[in-house]
């Protein structure tokens, strides 16, 4: 496979039609076509289906993208990187996030220090965060916690309670303290991912009795948010997007329930994390301090008794045996926390 190929075949993908693609890539049409085929070709299957000048990606067309984004990403950020390098200029600082931490966190980190030369976010799942220090696709990520993956480091781990989101006119937003329980009989937006925080959420909402009218569950905060300025209803969700983007005609309250979200960074645990990231680590927690009022700041060596507390004793160290015999980030369990 070329290069250029692997462009022709995202320039299709991105803009919809080879026409577009050529535009994009200064080619002409025959020529973006002639890629496409020759790529085809040596892969064995066909990436787009064919319908007279119309092109549609096939379900292998789609799951290869995936795969070449990264690569031309990568390729992207070398090409930067040389840069760089031939104007003596400050290191980049590539960072995965998830999208609520991109959004409500990393700006106030990046703005209270001398920021990197260049700065490239990724806003994915906590999963892909994972996989893109893993793989080497971000040097830091910036996560919801607990996670037990081998071959990072968990630097620190912040906790603060999640809150309720509401119309400033709704009126629970009178309470300086919103009762879970009165958010029964109301329709709920939430998380849907039900091994993270909606676990959480679900367990509160059944010890208040809480039972909503319709539930809207979304996998972004802010589609939360969005959802409440519409008069859709309530939501209940993590702090960090709610206190971090505020929206106009939307306030934050706290609850009386003790839901906490827990959020930290990692690293490659084989790759020290250079000055950059280390700065970018400290500036993070400074952050959280100052938008979150009830932010609690813990140690990296509280990790397996977080992953313990939430999901079963034994939990970290019984998935610390697999994985080539590694032991767990914290193999002497302390006292569990409130």
């Amino acid at each position: 496979m070329e290069i250029r190929q692997l462009e022709a075949f995202a320039a299709v993908m991105t803009s919809g039609s080879v026409t577009a693609a050529g535009r994009l890539l200064g080619r002409s049409q025959p020529a973006i076509t002639r890629l496409i085929q020759e790529l085809e070709s040596e892969l064995g299957f066909a990436l787009f289906a064919r319908s007279g000048p119309r092109v549609s990606p096939t379900e292998r067309g789609f799951l290869l993208y995936e795969e070449v984004e990264q690569a031309l990403a990568g390729l992207q950020q070398v090409r930067a990187r040389a840069a760089e390098l031939a104007q003596e200029a400050r290191r980049s600082l590539r960072v995965a996030a998830t999208p609520a931490l991109a959004a409500g966190l990393l700006p106030a980190a990046l703005a209270g220090g001398d920021a990197p030369g260049q700065v490239h976010l990724t806003s994915v799942s906590p999963e892909k965060v994972v996989h893109a220090v893993l793989t080497g696709a971000a040097e830091l990520g910036v996560t919801s916690l607990p996670l037990e993956h081998r071959g990072v480091t968990v630097h620190w781990i912040g906790q603060a309670a999640c809150v309720v989101a509401l119309r400033a006119d709704d009126p629970l937003a009178a309470h300086a303290v919103v009762p879970l329980a009165a958010c029964s009989g109301r329709r709920i937006v939430t998380m849907h991912n039900p091994f993270r925080l909606r676990r959480r959420l679900d367990a509160a909402f059944a010890r208040a009795g809480v039972v909503p009218a319709a539930l809207i569950d979304t996998n972004s905060s802010l589609n939360a948010l969005s959802a409440v300025r519409a008069g859709l209803g309530i939501a209940v969700l993590e702090p960090v997007t709610a206190r971090g983007v505020p929206l106009a005609d939307i306030v934050v309250r706290p609850i009386d329930a003790d839901i906490p979200f827990y959020f930290g960074v990692i690293t490659p645990q084989a790759r020290p994390a250079d000055a950059a990231a280390q700065a970018l680590i400290a500036r993070l927690a400074e952050a959280a301090r100052g938008l979150l009022p009830d932010f609690v700041l813990r140690g990296p060596e509280q990790h397996g008794t977080l992953l313990q507390s939430l999901y079963g004793d034994g939990v970290a160290d019984a998935d610390a045996e697999d994985a080539d015999g590694a032991t767990p980030n914290d193999p002497e369990p302390e006292p569990k926390t409130p």
